[in-house]
């Protein structure tokens, strides 16, 4: 078999094809596949969410459905459900599209809690229970939730037990300059970004691949000073003045195991402080709730890790 870190830096090069300028949000959707997480693509409008979660399903040849959530939606959309069939006369379970390998969960945070909560078992034990019979879902299982800021009308903001379900929530920005300029002459001749396949864009790994991967990111190696600095920042997060809730030992645990998946897609045996640093942001800003009275005044939970970060000694 191929080394898997080859195949997943051939994955990255793949969705470059048609998606530019958001390597480090596919190395975090990588990374979250190989260690079982889910992931949030946050971000305006147009910034090719949606196009970076149908690449990734190609380039990974995996089984890919999306589920546009709206204020109707119910949770048997999302889940399935059983229906009588006439002409048997027997009820038959009609899969609904979780029983997939990557989920689009677009606009996630434009449905009702009640249909949010519709994903939470699914992306807890990979599996759903319907009519008191649990239903296992295939292997591997991503949900990636794209969302846009809050601060657009009609959005519901996700509950603090369902946004602890996604490892990293992940920021989709504009491109750069050049970048944007290479987006524009892509239109400019005419190439259709829906249309993967004309463009190039086809399978180069496999889910066997990310099984190999994440057996591989088990074996990363992690100084007892990494595990001591991770500690330490979770416990600043529980005393900061400016939170009303810090960070579990689950979302502890999660940036560990995230930094580990981190430096192996890097091409790393061993964590750094700097992986710690790079995905505190990513993996604890869905994870803490910033006072009212200061959120007033401007602060937001990115900006609260970041002063985290800085009061807390880096491990040399």
């Amino acid at each position: 078999m191929t080394d898997p870190r080859d195949a997943l830096s051939a994955v990255r090069a793949e969705i470059a094809k048609v998606v530019v300028g958001q390597d480090p949000v596919v190395r975090g959707l990588l990374s979250a596949l190989l260690v079982g997480g889910h992931v949030i693509l946050e971000g305006a409008p147009g910034v090719a969410k949606t196009l970076t979660a149908k690449a990734l399903a190609r380039a990974l040849d995996l089984r890919f459905r999306r589920i546009q959530f709206t204020s109707d939606l119910m949770p048997s959309d999302v889940t399935g459900n059983v229906v009588y069939e006439q002409g048997s006369g027997e009820f038959r379970f009609r899969p609904g599209p979780v029983f997939t390998n990557l989920l689009l969960a677009d606009e996630l945070n434009r449905t009702p809690p009640k249909t949010q909560a519709a994903l939470l078992e699914a992306m807890e034990e990979r599996q759903v229970s319907i009519d008191g019979e649990r239903r296992p879902l295939p292997d591997p299982f991503l949900v990636i939730a794209t969302q846009n800021p809050v601060e657009y009308e009609g959005t519901y903001p996700l509950a603090e037990a369902q946004a602890d379900r996604f490892l990293f929530k992940l920021e989709v920005g504009y491109p750069e300059h050049d970048e944007e300029k290479g987006i524009l002459r892509m239109h400019d001749a005419g190439k259709n970004v829906h249309d993967l396949e004309s463009l190039g864009v086809g399978p180069v790994a496999n889910a066997e691949v990310l099984a190999a991967g994440a057996r591989a990111v088990v074996g990363v190696a992690v100084d007892d000073s990494i595990v001591d600095y991770v500690v330490r920042l979770a416990a600043e997060t529980r005393r900061s003045p400016s939170l009303t809730l810090g960070v579990s030992p689950r979302g502890a645990a999660m940036l560990l195991v995230g930094a580990k998946a981190w430096a192996y897609v890097g091409g790393r045996g061993f964590v750094t402080p700097d992986d710690v640093k790079e995905l505190v942001p990513a993996t604890w800003r869905h994870r803490v709730v910033v006072r009212p009275e200061v959120e007033i005044e401007g602060a937001t939970a990115a900006g609260v890790l970041r002063a985290v970060l800085e009061r807390v000694p880096v491990p040399t």
